[in-house]
């Protein structure tokens, strides 16, 4: 199979020829592209990506293989991956199998050998578009493609029952994850900082939440349109003031819309491992890794009770928010990142602190 001619095929009229690799079949999904040289089988294992056919644009992936260990889910929710190379014999001591073997055991279909640098400016100049997959392209009805919407993300996404991550060491505080498509790293970096971390499905009322008391509530990372979640939206509503909250991403987003701000979609979105933000306090540029389509509107924030803390260096779109006096804030970006950046993990801390102080004003 791996000679097999596959087409991509742009919802714009653009059809492009490469070969398969992975498991075989025609999908269609939204068609994006992320920048990062390294860090692969994270991309491939966040959830982030739901319905979406995932294209790399450096050149050379799977020269390490895929390391099960740095899984960032319980499987991969990409509709499909496209490469200008793919390498069938990595040289890793942790590697367990090949990009190729993982690809077919998750039925995940594979693109290699097109040139993904033009595909990536195609976007750039006209915006995130549809696309299909196929091995032939006068069997797809482009009305199929321009239709296509990523639906039922969150849903699909999330841990369907609650689970425990303990903490590491000393067990200092109790912190409730909404998964709304969590990446684990999430769980992992407060594990480390002495949290006992209750990872809860995402359509949790906010009752049983706090039944549980916890110190603390993370607003999870998540793929699709943050306006569809219109039950998480309201159930976050009931939890601002009462605990101290930490979004991210699309935790981020929901956060904001609670709050009464809006959100916008982006022409092609931030994906990668080196999107730039800027502190509006400091004036500190921190490089952030990203994973998201939507953005918050800055108009309105204040409004809302908000202070905008991050932009994008780039595009100067929203990046972060405080909310004095609520006990919450959130970022845009990924403090958790694995493989890296780790530039603003102290975010971390900061949710700790906010929890301490919590705690002690309770006192």
């Amino acid at each position: 199979m791996d000679n097999d001619k596959v087409y991509i095929c742009l919802a714009d009229g653009h059809v492009f020829e490469g070969r398969r690799f992975g498991s075989g079949g025609d999908v269609i999904g939204e068609l994006v592209f992320t920048t990062g040289m390294c860090g692969y089988v994270e991309t491939l294992t966040d959830p982030s990506y739901y319905g979406q056919i995932v294209m790399q644009t450096f050149p050379l992936i799977g020269n390490y293989g895929i390391i099960k260990a740095d899984r960032e889910s319980r499987s991969s929710f990409v509709s499909a991956y496209i490469v200008r190379e793919k390498c069938d014999n990595p040289s890793n001591f942790r590697c367990d199998e090949t990009l190729d073997r993982y690809l077919k055991d998750n039925s995940i279909i594979g693109v290699y050998g097109v040139d993904t640098r033009e595909i990536t400016r195609i976007i750039r100049e006209s915006g995130v578009m549809n696309a299909a997959i196929c091995t032939n392209p006068k069997s797809v009805e482009m009305q199929d493609i321009k239709s296509y919407a990523v639906k039922n993300a969150v849903a699909a996404t999330s841990q369907k029952s609650a689970s425990l991550t303990p903490s590491e060491g000393e067990h200092k505080y109790n912190v409730v994850l909404l998964d709304y498509g969590a990446k684990k790293n999430i769980a992992r970096e407060l594990a480390k900082r002495g949290c006992n971390v209750a990872v809860m499905p995402y359509n949790t009322k906010a009752e049983d939440i706090l039944a549980l008391k916890p110190d603390g509530i993370m607003l999870s990372n998540g793929a699709g349109n943050p306006e569809d979640n219109e039950e998480c939206i309201a159930e976050i509503k009931k939890l601002i003031g009462k605990k101290p909250i930490f979004g991210i991403c699309l935790g981020h987003q929901l956060l904001a819309l609670a709050m009464g701000a809006k959100t916008k979609k982006l022409k092609y979105g931030h994906r990668g491992a080196n999107q730039p933000v800027k502190n509006l306090q400091t004036g500190r540029t921190f490089i952030s890794s990203q994973n998201h389509g939507y953005a918050v509107v800055d108009e309105g924030i204040e409004s809302c009770g908000g202070e905008v803390s991050y932009i994008n260096a780039n595009d100067l779109t929203n990046e972060g928010i405080d909310y004095p006096g609520k006990s919450a804030f959130s970022v845009q970006f990924h403090p958790e990142a694995c493989s890296g950046p780790h530039d603003t993990r102290f975010l971390f801390d900061k949710f700790i602190s906010m929890m301490e102080e919590n705690a002690n004003a309770s006192e």
